[in-house]
């Protein structure tokens, strides 16, 4: 089931990375890809991923509601990972 999420996650991030317009290039979700593992199983987060949610932190309370992104956004382990990374949970 962890795996379907990741790849329904994958597949949902590949879609709005390839949006065209001005906010899409700004808040980029695919780069939150690198993220997966820590968001959906709470594994410990790569440097990479952290390197991306500070460059995307602006962006996520238009993910959280976004119906394909927020239950991820929103969740517990989504909140762990921007605690371990340094990144400030965002009040939206």
């Amino acid at each position: 089931m962890a795996k379907a999420a990741a790849a329904m996650l994958v597949a949902l991030v590949v879609v709005a990375a390839s949006a065209g317009s001005a906010a899409a290039q700004q808040c980029n979700a695919g780069q939150l890809a690198v993220c997966a593992g820590a968001i959906i199983r709470g594994s410990a987060p790569s440097a990479m991923c952290c390197s991306n949610l500070r460059a995307q932190q602006g962006c996520f309370c238009q993910y959280a509601r976004n119906p394909a992104y927020g239950r991820y956004i929103n969740s517990t382990n989504a909140r762990r990972t921007l605690s371990s990374c340094g990144v400030a949970i965002p009040r939206c």
